[in-house]
């Protein structure tokens, strides 16, 4: 039995435990929040033993395996840093802190205290994504020419809310921008050059962002975010080849479709009854009782690859932060 805390209990957190209930041998132990009531409701409504009204509450328990960091982004770090002080394990939300020096801190007291450390990059653990991976690396679509993604909604505008509020991290680079970007690093991996521009709103969060990457095998990414409308929020790996099309949304996908010049195309099903939340968390879990520190499936070095990409689009694009 692994037993988990959740630390933030906010929308996502709800999420993360309808789901973690399905995933057999987990057990909801703990949720901390900063305001009591909020962590008593929340436990109350999932059956927690421990409900906590202060994060470093969370230290107190000895039984803790692994904390789930569902906090706003301006938080991830320092949450973060004192549960792997602590010698407890974490899963932390995505974007996994605010910049590449923040992630980078994370790592290295995660790897010197040998505590497991993941981010909570759900996407990566879907099986439609995997799927869309293996057939990709068969070479069925030759090799891959370009990767379009996109991922777009029209967001009810709030000043303070998160999506908005630039000291809650908030913006569309890094709350939904991450989705296509992670998209083209699976499949590309670190691009040689990158061209980005974006479009700041009321509150100078960027509420648009386009990104265009070029390749070492010149290939190329284009990418785009947006808080202004609904897209398509489809995924496209094209080889020479072939086409392998993620159905939307692309990030939670639950069907992939492989176009194979001179052939019927083939769509893969891939049903579920969560949200999505239970494949990161068995695998987790897979980590935590094989005695790993970090996943083979996307490792810290990911991590910091990833957030090193951010950073240098964040520059290009004109999104800062204080």
């Amino acid at each position: 039995m692994i037993r988990w805390g959740i630390l933030g209990p906010g929308r996502i957190a709800h999420k993360f435990a309808q789901d973690l209930l399905t995933v057999p041998d987990a057990q909801l132990y703990a949720v901390a929040s900063s305001n009591q009531q909020r962590a008593d409701e929340f436990a109350q409504q999932y059956g927690i033993p421990h409900a906590l009204g202060r994060y470093d509450d969370l230290l107190t328990l000895p039984d803790l395996d692994v904390v789930y960091v569902a906090t706003p982004h301006t938080e991830h770090h320092k949450n973060v840093l004192m549960l792997l002080k602590g010698g407890v394990a974490v899963l932390g939300e995505k974007p996994f802190a605010m910049n590449s020096e923040q992630v980078r801190e994370m790592v290295e007291i995660a790897r010197s205290k040998k505590v497991f450390l993941m981010e909570a990059l759900w996407s990566r653990f879907m099986p439609g994504i995997v799927r869309a991976l293996e057939l990709a690396q068969s070479g069925v679509i030759g090799k891959i020419v370009s990767v379009k993604a996109d991922f777009g909604f029209k967001a009810q505008f709030s000043p303070e809310g998160r999506l908005f509020n630039k000291a809650l991290g908030g913006g569309a680079l890094l709350d939904i921008g991450i989705y296509p970007l992670f998209l083209s690093y699976l499949f590309l991996g670190k691009p040689t050059s990158i061209k980005a521009s974006a479009i700041f709103g009321a509150t100078d969060a960027d509420e648009q962002c386009g990104m265009v990457m070029t390749y070492e095998g010149e290939q190329l990414a284009l990418l785009d975010c947006t808080l202004r409308a609904k897209t398509d929020c489809v995924g496209i790996i094209q080889g020479e080849s072939g086409q392998i099309r993620i159905h939307s949304r692309f990030h939670e996908t639950k069907g992939v479709t492989l176009h194979v010049e001179g052939e019927e195309p083939a769509t893969f099903d891939f049903d579920r009854t969560t949200h999505g939340y239970d494949y990161e968390a068995n695998h987790v879990m897979q980590c935590l009782s094989a005695g790993r520190t970090e996943s083979p499936l996307w490792s810290l070095e990911d991590s910091l690859n990833l957030m090193a990409l951010l950073d240098a689009i964040r520059a290009e694009a004109g999104i800062v932060y204080e």
